[in-house]
């Protein structure tokens, strides 16, 4: 028995488990301290298998939360586009008068509904919207146990030059989910739900196609951003070079053009340049990105 474990006299089943494992895992810090110990296939996939379940845990724990906050989650974050004192709609509106275009770039109405078509409809999306704020609010943390589980792989070099990975790769990815939140969001909705074929026709939108719009839009967006961080590590791994990057500058720019008629389902080509812009701006920083990584690969021989 290892020191500083004893058993009781009489033990429940839960308090075995307990014990179990940790002794479990006092074993395999044992083990993994061992000079020259290698871990086999099983071991990667026992310790994925961890990583994965933490970073569950932390999903689960932060969707709980946010499951008590319906008001800040509906009312205030996820209706917020759909209501005229938006931050976005002020600051046009101020912006248009800036500029002496009166109310040209005013949002003065949003003239669409929402319903809701099943019974347990709501319920069911209080759920998934805690889930995915759990995701979105978890995610540096889920970078985290994936930086953990990829270190021990990594060279003392390549440790030291990848040790910002999480802050950088959690920044970009915020950015980009506040960037499409008060900017893409806003104008998606704005242009779908106030479009019209026939003044006969009214728009009466269902909930969960206004919701997985704005999930989409965000979570695409936020993903999207994570381009830098993916370029440096191609990089790395001498897949691609920024002269690489230059060579196709204009093929990438029709793919990024693409890419933002994808993500924004609004065929107004001011929102599909609003996606555009950005992403030729981080295309150029990872070409800046691509090339540290080249120099810095040069000095080192």
């Amino acid at each position: 028995m290892k020191k500083g474990l004893h058993f009781p006299a009489k033990i429940s089943v839960l308090q075995l488990n307990l014990y179990i494992c940790a002794l479990y895992f006092m074993a395999e810090k044992s083990d993994a301290t061992k000079p020259g110990a290698e871990m086999s296939f099983l071991d990667h996939l026992e310790a994925l298998r961890w990583h994965l379940v933490r970073s569950a845990i932390a999903i689960a724990v932060l969707g709980v939360g946010l499951f008590f906050m319906k008001d800040l989650l509906f009312d205030t974050i996820l209706l917020g586009p759909k209501h005229l004192d938006f931050w976005t709609y002020r600051m046009m509106c101020r912006l248009s008068h800036l500029l002496n275009a009166g109310d040209d770039l005013c949002i003065t109405k949003i003239p669409f509904t929402l319903i809701n078509t099943e019974l347990s409809g709501q319920f069911t999306m209080h759920m998934w919207i805690a889930f995915v704020g759990g995701l979105i609010l978890s995610f540096p943390y889920i970078l985290w146990e994936i930086w953990r589980f990829i270190k021990p792989a990594l060279k003392e070099n390549e440790r030291t030059n990848t040790r910002g990975f999480v802050f950088f790769a959690s920044v970009l990815f915020i950015t980009g989910v506040v960037f499409s939140y008060y900017m893409i969001v806003p104008m998606t909705i704005n242009f779908l739900g106030s479009y019209q074929v026939s003044a006969d026709i009214s728009n009466t939108i269902t909930m969960d196609s206004y919701i997985s719009t704005v999930t989409t839009l965000t979570l695409a967006t936020g993903l999207v951003f994570e381009l830098p961080i993916v370029v440096y590590f191609l990089t790395r791994f001498g897949i691609i070079s920024p002269a690489f990057m230059r060579t196709y500058r204009r093929h990438a720019i029709v793919v990024i053009l693409i890419v933002g008629a994808v993500i924004t389902p609004s065929p107004d080509i001011s929102s599909q340049l609003l996606v555009s812009i950005p992403l030729y701006i981080l295309y150029e920083a990872s070409i800046f990105v691509s090339r540290y990584v080249e120099k810095s690969k040069l000095r080192k021989g």
